[in-house]
């Protein structure tokens, strides 16, 4: 192969390699705009979703001191208990799913997470 068809080939392939980074970088700014948009839904379904079970809270709260003739305190203290409850049931379950083998490379992650949120290196 001559030095020009040498040069020629080199091009082509730096051409194609261009090309190449091009496509991949767009790619990667819409999978970043896809990412960031299910983020902010994520959040504002969060949110949501937060504020719609404080308002269940409040409507529980007046139904069981209607119901009951309990005194606000009385009812506030019911409604404490069933979140109380349900908040050791989720957390037993979801400390149930998260059992279970671990792949060495995710174990050492999970490591190096835990040691940097409490401090020690």
């Amino acid at each position: 192969m001559s030095g020009n068809a040498f040069g020629k080939v080199t091009a082509l392939m730096a051409s194609v390699m261009d090309v190449h980074v091009r496509l991949a970088l767009q790619e990667m700014s819409r999978e970043k705009r896809r990412l960031i948009g299910g983020g902010v839904f994520l959040a504002m379904g969060l949110t949501l979703l937060t504020l719609a079970t404080i308002a269940l809270q409040l409507v529980l709260l007046l139904w069981l001191r209607e119901r009951f003739a309990l005194g606000w305190g009385m009812a506030a203290a019911v409604v404490a208990g069933i979140d109380l409850l349900l908040s050791g049931l989720c957390l037993r379950v979801g400390g149930q799913l998260l059992k279970g083998p671990y792949l060495p490379e995710t174990t050492a992650g999970l490591m190096r997470t835990t040691r940097a949120l409490t401090g020690r290196f």
